[in-house]
């Protein structure tokens, strides 16, 4: 018989050491390794226990190209955004993961996608590891989904809810919620729930039973402080889709994110607003971002940026400050604080913008976090901007990557951009400069009515700033040497 041993498994990454300590050398956390009692044998979750060895059975063997795989039905909700972001629907027998801070809406979210699908004659089951039915029945109220036909259930124990998945009663179900995975516990391991063995083996036999039986399951996951999910790195290798709900509290925008995807893109966004009826989907969020923007305020640029296949167009907000303190001061929101600092060097060692004594405020305004590097030239240019005290044009919209040589590297699908930009009125655009071919001389003939400036250095942009400067009757200080 194996004999039980104890081991100390980091909650935050799954580390597993010998003996405890305070920090993770794995992930440089505090206080997150907690001591678990594991079998000498490989986890047998729901089994029965130990026996004599059996033999393995002959796999079942199919052809590739048997059905078409292409016409596999999709679980459509009829919320556009959720929708899109799950690739066109969700497919049967699929898992998806979906990750988000406390109170961001994650559960308002599912609840809404489940009762959208059962009003479309799917059959959901929501179980809550976290709140009793009669909780879950007063936020349906709130919302107004009170009426839906979707079944609840109250339950942490993995056996219980595969067993309701096993009963014949219920063998029609086509949708079930986990909330959360973090929750769930199995009986047979002497773990407490939430721990990295609970959570992976409650994971891994849920998974099991809805791929066998079909069934879509949906997760909802914990995250830790640094916005990731919290168990173990393996639990995102499991599931065929992972969905991150991410926002900022004091604003009205949540973003719901695609990172992995196997049945559609990955990247791709759905833009939600915070109302008194739920999360409402936004069709144009373009134009919702953009909508107190102030057009003659030095240090404001428009990103033409692009989000999965949806081109978005957002407000990028730069401040430059006289610093009071011996060293200045980087304060950035809804951006990467390393490419600041890039682009920062670059224009001083390459454009002669002196930025190093001064403090850098820098904002992506809307709640909205841009993470394609096309976002570069649209920050270059707010920085200037507010150096020099000239506002950049109002009809203008920016993109482009920024190389540490000073060039500006060209980014994909830049007709996409211009398009929506034209769309919404935008006259003019700075992009990178475009190799001449017959591919792109095509596309420049079908391209919207939209006046192009192409730069092949960031120092065309501080030259367009330094001769709007003139015209305004100053000039710019460029920094000796």
């Amino acid at each position: 018989m194996a004999k039980s041993r104890s081991s100390f498994v980091c909650q935050s990454c799954g580390a597993v050491t010998t003996r405890w300590a305070g920090k993770c050398e794995a992930c440089n956390e505090w206080n997150c390794i907690v001591e678990e009692v594991a079998e000498a044998a490989i986890p047998k979750g729901l089994g029965a226990g130990a026996g004599a060895a059996k033999k393995g059975r002959t796999l079942a063997l199919v052809d590739l190209k048997g059905e078409d795989a292409n016409k596999l039905p999709r679980r459509v909700t009829g919320i556009a955004e959720y929708d899109r972001v799950t690739g066109g629907g969700m497919v049967p027998g699929s898992a998806i993961l979906i990750g988000g801070d406390p109170g961001i809406g994650k559960s308002t979210l599912l609840l809404q996608a489940v009762c959208a699908l059962s009003a479309r004659g799917s059959r959901c089951l929501y179980v809550s590891g976290e709140e009793a039915v009669d909780q879950v029945r007063l936020r349906a109220s709130r919302l107004g989904l009170d009426g839906a036909n979707v079944e609840l259930a109250s339950a942490t124990n993995v056996r219980d809810i595969v067993a309701t998945m096993e009963d014949t009663s219920t063998s029609g179900v086509d949708l079930i919620v986990i909330d959360s995975i973090q929750t769930m516990y199995i009986d047979t391991i002497d773990s407490a729930p939430g721990t990295v063995t609970q959570v992976r083996t409650s994971a891994q036999e849920l998974i099991r039973v809805a791929k066998r039986r079909g069934v879509i399951i949906l997760f909802v996951g914990h995250v830790t402080k640094d916005g990731q999910i919290a168990g173990p790195r393996v639990l995102e290798h499991m599931v065929d889709a992972v969905l991150y709900f991410e926002g900022d509290r004091s604003h009205q925008f949540r973003i719901l994110r695609a990172v992995k995807n196997r049945f559609g893109p990955t990247d791709e966004i759905g833009v939600f607003e915070m109302a008194n009826e739920g999360l409402v989907e936004v069709e144009n969020p373009s134009a919702l971002f953009l909508a107190q923007r102030q057009q003659d305020v030095a240090g404001s640029a428009v990103l033409a940026g692009l989000e999965g296949t949806r081109p978005v167009l957002v407000e990028v907000q730069a401040l430059v400050a006289p610093t009071a303190l011996g060293t200045a001061r980087r304060a950035v929101i809804g951006w990467d604080t390393s490419r600041l600092a890039m682009v920062l060097a670059v224009l001083e060692a390459r454009c002669g913008v002196q930025l190093s004594s001064s403090d850098i405020y820098l904002n992506i305004a809307g709640g909205i976090r841009m993470t394609e590097p096309a976002a570069d030239l649209a920050v270059a240019a707010a920085l200037v901007s507010s150096w020099t005290g000239v506002p950049v044009p109002a009809d203008m919209v920016l993109f482009g990557e920024i190389g540490l040589g000073g060039e500006v590297r060209q980014v994909a699908q830049p007709d996409v951009r211009l398009k929506e930009a034209a769309k919404l009125g935008f006259g003019q655009a700075c992009i990178p400069k475009r190799k001449k071919t017959p591919a792109s001389d095509a596309a420049a003939k079908t391209a919207p009515a939209i006046r192009v400036n192409e730069l092949a250095q960031v120092q065309d942009i501080v030259d367009l700033f330094s001769e709007m400067k003139r015209e305004m009757g100053g000039g710019i200080k460029y920094a000796q040497g």
